[in-house]
């Protein structure tokens, strides 16, 4: 080893000579100088992200860029490396995060987010100056990190084939990343890594599963517990690992009077508490924190860690345009990683809080985050490298077809891309705004409106996620950062300065720029002052260089231009329906405006609704111009809540904003609603009279019996052939009330087979009424399975043989001269021999009025009684 950096003139502290990596430093070196690319494999805390870029910066070739996935991890790595040169951030060590930048003139290792690099990649696709680029952290294979070393082997293989390129990864994993770099040679670092007992200790009794950001207040209370067991059995330190933020403090909250100090670890935490949890402490510490303490930082004296197994991981509703970060069970590699922090200085206890069958049942890895994510900033990052498809780009893996073609969909909303999916001017002067694609529109488009800085300070709001405690309304929360001093408000103020200067370097003119085109070529004209603003109300301010909008308008604006199709409107009996078609549940905050924009929302699995977490007041003129995109005028006629409705309407996405009857509809569309209403309703819509039940139910015979040429007339069958056995009353109807009137007897006719001239054999083949041996005529009941003849018996006198429809038998009810069944057959002849003698001994007692001979197969039918003896 070297032990300094040429002309710095500062040796390495020995801290730093004696980790764990200086063993395969110049194996690595010697990699890089006869391949110029490598993957370094070594567990955390063996120096891989501090010692390493030192060492290749001592080498030279000049200046080492080293990016880190989150801004902490960059900031600390920093400070990490300058104390073991014994200097100060800023000289020989340097970083860059958005929005602070301590570099110098003399800076030959400056640490930089990999969001930072993707930056300045496409500013400087040479990267001038810059000999070695370290991809730290490359095993969580976060979305900018794995666009990023594409984008630098692209530049190798093109630009700076002497760029030499290290993917430096926590874990042994590293097969896909060496192919990856074309065959790059593996160079694995061994840790030192004590034993480490695993306690399972499950919650007492079952807790709800995540969803959302939620997470069962059960569960954390029994986190706390754990912790409070692990200070009590196990010696040094303990680091407890939460999802998020809010778990952090609400746990931090139940461990009050433990004698020792607890501190949380977090993207968001004051520089002073990071500084305080990554350097040794006095007083035993409980470090609560997020899965940012994994593999990206070194928490010295941890001798135990409480895992609640869980992380939040990105998630894209692209049918609902909903994407947020969402609570999941972590993988089993996760949880390897998290338990190996107790063991980095001495033997160590990790305690999970679920049990071991749990355990097994884990992810072996977790997804990628291009796997996850929303690709919209990934999407407009690869158009302005000439890469629309990203099918040129050497990522370990591609983006999903569906979640890109979304991402792609979204950029040419926002004139970002062409219709090719090149970027455009102003998909450029997006991308180099350091923000992702939508909020950058929104800066860009609203500044003219409303001023840069009041642009900027909402931009900024929406940039990282706000404070619970601020509240679901955004211009209240916009005027809790002015006056908070919270560890939110300096990171806000930052941000805000950033955009501002982002802003004058674009150099927007004051009127702005030539308004966005929609995908079908309208164009988004500036908003007037809304009557609906009024004047600024206190509190309420307005700016020079806007247009007199208050800050609820101004705040309207600025989420309507970032997530138009969040765009939501008051429904008449309670909630709200986003542009999307996506309902949402905003609850009091926002007074019940009859607009809302949403900002950040999600919907739990199982839900209706859309739970929103941020929104602004918005109007229908805001409305009308942020989605102009989605605005659409036609004329409507369909069928609805039981009639035809035809209407003029206008439409924002799902949102209606007006409708007008149509006094002369279509009539083609109209016949198509009323058929439409048939499907719904079916044929009990018309007039049914016994007549029309009764032939149908004899054209079902036919067809039954027959089958073709004689049509189905079953329900189904009825409906599929509407058009053509109701054409003439769907020509003349308007309304449900047409349809009703339409007698559906002389309608059904229509399907009979006159061409083959088989319909004149209808009344032949299925007779209403059959001629019985008395005379009369008697109509047949074709309901069954099989025709039904229902006559007094008397009146069948002298037939023998039974009568047949189509040639099926008729079944025969015979009935007593009061007209109660008396027998039921389907054979007459074989009845008057066996059936009838019953029968006749039966009923000739109690009518005896009516003839009764033994014979009546001979015997002459009648319809009338005996005449009464004097």
């Amino acid at each position: 080893m070297s032990g300094g950096l040429p002309g710095a003139g500062f040796a390495v502290r020995a801290e730093g000579r004696g980790l764990p990596v200086a063993a395969v430093v110049p194996e690595l070196l010697e990699a890089l100088g006869r391949e110029g690319r490598a993957v370094l494999a070594a567990p955390p805390g063996t120096g891989k992200t501090t010692l390493v870029p030192l060492e290749l910066a001592a080498a030279g070739g000049g200046r080492v860029v080293v990016a880190e996935p989150r801004r902490m991890a960059a900031r600390a790595a920093a400070l990490r490396m300058a104390w073991l040169l014994g200097e100060r951030v800023g000289g020989s060590v340097g970083y860059t995060v958005r929005g602070e930048r301590r570099v110098s003139a003399a800076t030959a290792v400056e640490v930089v987010t990999t969001g930072v690099l993707l930056q300045r990649l496409q500013r400087d696709p040479e990267l001038a100056g810059v000999g070695t680029v370290v991809l730290d952290e490359c095993h969580e294979r976060h979305l900018d990190a794995d666009t990023a070393m594409a984008f630098l082997l692209d530049v190798r293989a093109t630009l700076r084939p002497e760029l030499r390129l290290v993917a430096a990864s926590a874990t042994t994993d590293t097969a896909a990343w060496s192919a990856l770099l074309g065959g790059a040679p593996v160079v694995e670092a061994a840790g030192v890594l004590h034993p480490v007992a695993v306690r399972w200790a499950p919650p007492p009794r079952p807790v709800r599963p995540p969803h959302g950001m939620s997470v069962d207040p059960a569960l954390l209370a029994h986190v706390a517990a754990v912790v409070r067991t692990a200070l009590a059995e196990t010696e040094g330190d303990v680091l407890c690992f939460l999802p998020g933020t809010g778990e952090i403090a609400r746990v931090a909250g139940m461990l009050g009077g433990l004698g020792a100090d607890v501190l949380q670890l977090h993207g968001r935490a004051p520089a002073a508490v990071q500084d305080a949890a990554l350097a040794p402490g006095g007083r035993r510490r409980v470090l609560l924190a997020t899965s940012v303490a994994e593999s990206s930082l070194t928490v010295p004296g941890v001798r135990a860690v409480v895992d609640s197994g869980l992380a939040r991981e990105p998630r894209t509703d692209h049918a609902r345009g909903l994407g947020a970060l969402t609570t999941v069970r972590v993988s089993r590699a996760a949880a390897r990683q998290r338990a190996g922090r107790a063991g980095r200085e001495a033997p160590g206890t990790v305690f999970r809080c679920w049990s071991q069958a749990e355990h097994d049942r884990l992810a072996r890895q977790p997804e990628p985050e291009i796997a996850l994510a929303d690709l919209t900033g990934f999407a407009l990052q690869a158009a302005c490298w000439g890469e629309p498809d990203a099918t040129g780009l050497a990522l370990l893996d591609p983006p999903p077809p569906g979640a890109l073609a979304a991402a792609r969909a979204t950029l040419r909303t926002l004139d970002a891309v062409d219709a090719a999916g090149r970027a455009t001017p102003r998909g450029h002067r997006l991308a180099r705004l350091g923000l992702h694609p939508r909020l950058a529109r929104a800066l860009l488009d609203a500044a003219p409106e409303i001023g840069p800085a009041r642009a900027a300070e909402i931009t900024a709001l929406l940039s990282e996620e706000v404070p619970a405690a601020y509240g679901p309304d955004l211009t209240a929360a916009w005027h809790t950062a002015r006056r908070s001093a919270d560890p939110y408000a300096p990171r806000w103020r930052a941000e805000t300065r950033r955009l501002e200067a982002a802003l004058r370097a674009e150099g927007a003119p004051p009127g702005g720029e030539p308004p966005a085109a929609a995908p079908g070529g309208a164009a988004r004209t500036a908003p007037a002052a809304r009557g609906a603003s009024g004047p600024a109300a206190p509190g309420r301010t307005t700016e020079a260089g806007g247009r007199g909008l208050g800050d609820d308008a101004a705040a309207g604006l600025v989420v309507a231009l970032a997530f138009p199709e969040r765009l939501a409107r008051r429904r008449p009996g309670g909630g709200y329906l986003m542009v999307s078609g996506t309902a949402a549940d905003v609850g009091d905050a926002l007074g019940g405006a009859e607009w809302v924009a949403v900002a950040v929302a999600d919907r739990a699995a199982g839900r209706a609704a859309a739970r929103v977490r941020l929104a602004a007041v918005a109007d229908r003129a805001t409305a009308r111009d942020a989605a102009r995109w989605a605005l659409e005028a036609y004329e409507e006629v369909r069928w609805a809540q039981g009639d035809v409705v035809a209407r003029r309407v206008e439409r924002l996405g799902a949102v209606e904003l007006e409708s007008a009857p149509l006094r002369s509809p279509d009539p083609a569309a109209v016949r198509a609603a009323l058929l439409d209403g048939l499907a719904a309703e079916g044929t009990a819509l018309l007039r049914w009279s016994r007549e029309a039940v009764e032939l149908r139910q004899r054209m079902a015979f036919l067809h039954r019996v027959l089958g073709g040429p004689w049509p189905d007339v079953a329900e189904q069958a009825l409906l599929e052939r509407a058009p053509e056995w109701l054409g003439p009353e769907l020509a003349t109807a308007r309304r449900r009330a047409d349809l009703e009137r339409t007698d559906a007897g002389r309608a059904l006719p229509r399907l009979l087979p006159w061409a083959s001239g088989e319909a004149a054999r209808f009344a032949e083949l299925a007779p209403e009424r059959l001629e019985v041996p008395s005379g009369s005529r008697v109509r047949v009941d074709y309901t069954g399975e099989q025709p039904v003849l229902a006559v007094k018996l008397q009146e069948m006198f002298g037939l023998a043989d039974t009568p047949r429809v189509a040639g099926v038998p008729v079944l025969v009810h015979l009935l007593s001269p009061a007209g109660r069944p008396a027998a039921v057959t389907a054979d007459l002849a074989s009845f008057w021999r066996t059936g009838y003698p019953a029968v006749r001994s039966e009923l000739r007692g109690r009518y005896p009025r009516h003839p009764w001979p033994e014979d009546p197969a001979t015997t002459p039918p009648t319809r009338r009684a005996n005449p009464r003896r004097a």
